[in-house]
């Protein structure tokens, strides 16, 4: 087999498609593993507001509607692979699979009939590749009764976790989530206090994107800018920090559908300044991941900070500030680019669930046990 897998995925902001060209040295391990290529595939524009607004709740027209939107999502993400291996100049037939995380358009992990949905057929990125395709990785976890996410812990074990330190692996993409990696601990670690964990802390970036884009028109808050140009309302945080999903023990999961603009617009009380607001909304991201820190592991020496959220100095500042005596670093320091850890985890699901391995981790996504995740659809 191959030792090359190509990982998929558009995050909570859908700001763009990352596809990353994995190679995998060792077929029993992750170690030694390479980022041989990686892209950032832009939507459409229209595309990209449909998604945004269907992860939002908003309401699909029609089931055709869905349908169609399933396999557009599925021609972008088969254009992004194709791209990617045009520049590393390698052929489809070198590429062992694909795995594909699809587009979320609703997480629903609770309630009588619990579901997760993303989108972009495994069969029309498949066709149009040449490659098998590992996708839909979330939703045999939520029939197993867990979360469906986070998924990335596994990956993150499997890499960083470290014998002498406890560490902590923060992703700041749309939402944050956080791997727990107390010294010693990997996937398969036994007894109490070494297993590895893992849990959603609530908006990174998503809020902060959401709402630079109504006031600017600007995707994304370059740099921070908007935000340090305003000052935090500690009343209007507290209004925020009030959310009862804050407060849930782990294992939790959120996304758009929950924290989205029409949610902050609830705790306004009228007149406050944009730039007031954006900065208080980065406070939020940062109080939020530091209170859950403190709450999970206490004893935290070290923050391996991966996702967009790390381009971002302010947001970094402050959780720096809000987690004094930690050590706050990029994956970069570890040799995995922040900006596409998450495709490369999916490289990697896709190669456990052809080598027959459970993607999941119990203890992060409350799944009754391991299960091997993504379903399976073969180049030809």
């Amino acid at each position: 087999m191959p030792h090359l897998f190509l990982g998929l995925i558009s995050g909570t902001s859908a700001d763009g498609i990352d596809a990353a060209l994995v190679e995998f040295p060792d077929p029993g391990s992750a170690h030694g593993l390479r980022l041989r290529a990686a892209h950032v595939h832009p939507w459409t524009p229209t595309l990209r507001e449909r998604l945004v607004a269907l992860g939002q709740g908003g309401a699909l027209a029609s089931l055709d509607e869905l349908g169609h939107l399933d396999v557009q999502v599925a021609q972008a993400f088969a254009d992004a692979a194709c791209t990617l291996l045009d520049q590393a100049g390698v052929a489809p037939s070198q590429v062992a699979a694909i795995g594909s995380h699809g587009q979320t358009v609703r997480h629903r992990p609770h309630g009588e009939a619990p579901f997760t949905l993303q989108i972009g057929d495994g069969n029309v990125i498949a066709e149009r590749t040449g490659i098998a395709v590992v996708a839909d990785f979330r939703r045999r976890d939520v029939a197993a009764g867990g979360q469906g996410a986070p998924l990335v812990p596994a990956f993150h074990a499997a890499l960083l976790h470290a014998a002498d330190e406890d560490r902590a692996v923060l992703n700041l993409g749309g939402i944050g989530n956080y791997t727990l990696l107390p010294r010693g601990a990997h996937p398969g670690s036994p007894g109490p206090g070494q297993a590895v964990r893992g849990f959603d802390t609530g908006p990174a970036n998503a809020l902060l994107d959401a709402w630079c884009f109504h006031h600017t028109g600007a995707a994304f808050d370059a740099d921070g800018a908007f935000a340090a140009s305003g000052q935090v309302d500690e009343a209007l945080l507290a209004r925020l920090l009030e959310e009862p999903w804050f407060a849930l023990p782990p294992p939790k999961s959120t996304g758009r559908e929950q924290f989205h603009l029409d949610w902050v617009r609830s705790k306004l009380r009228g007149g406050e300044a944009a730039a007031d607001v954006q900065a208080t909304l980065l406070e939020l991201s940062a109080a939020t991941v530091a209170d859950a820190l403190h709450a999970q592991q206490p004893g935290t020496t070290r923050v391996i900070a991966c996702g967009g959220g790390v381009r971002n100095p302010p947001l970094m500042q402050r959780i720096a500030t809000r987690l004094p005596g930690v050590t706050i670093e990029s994956s970069a320091a570890h040799g995995l680019d922040p900006d596409f850890v998450e495709a490369m985890a999916f490289a990697w699901l896709a190669r456990e669930c052809l080598a027959g391995r459970p993607g999941n981790l119990p203890a992060v996504t409350g799944a009754r046990g391991p299960r091997v995740l993504g379903v399976v659809h073969p180049a030809t």
